[in-house]
């Protein structure tokens, strides 16, 4: 079950059951199975507390993710901080739905098994999240 939760904002409205449809998509076309994954959207202040508590971490970030996957069952928590998903549309001149989306599916792709800690892995993670973004506009 895709889970949408918040804490101290206002879940975005073009976040629906076809975002969820769209998210299990994704992980079934890496044959993998969907489990228990929970999307808490919350402030910079909060992500920041998240960050320094479970990481160690003394900054603020896009999103965090929690790994619980067992096998082929994708499970975790995804904490995204709306502050900076709003911060890098800016940014990078993109619609904020567009860089939620990106953000969101970075953290299932993190949870299936890809990396972005080296450039290679960049580049990897950056084609995977766009053939996924690509999938998205069938469900919409």
């Amino acid at each position: 079950m895709i889970e949408f939760l918040t804490e101290d904002v206002v879940l975005p409205s073009f976040l629906s059951d076809l975002t969820k449809r769209w998210i299990d998509e994704v992980i079934c076309s890496f044959n993998k199975e969907k489990g228990d994954i929970n999307y808490l959207f919350c402030s910079d202040e909060q992500i920041l507390k998240v960050n320094q508590k479970y990481l160690d971490h003394d900054y603020y970030t896009d999103i965090i993710t929690f790994d619980y996957c067992n096998g082929m069952v994708i499970s975790g928590d995804l904490i995204i901080s709306l502050d900076t998903v709003k911060s890098n549309s800016d940014k990078f001149n993109t619609p904020y739905n567009d860089e939620l989306h990106r953000v969101m599916i970075h953290g299932i792709l993190h949870l299936i098994g890809f990396k972005d800690a080296t450039e290679d892995e960049k580049v990897i993670m950056r084609q995977e999240e766009d053939k996924a973004l690509s999938l998205l506009s069938t469900f919409h």
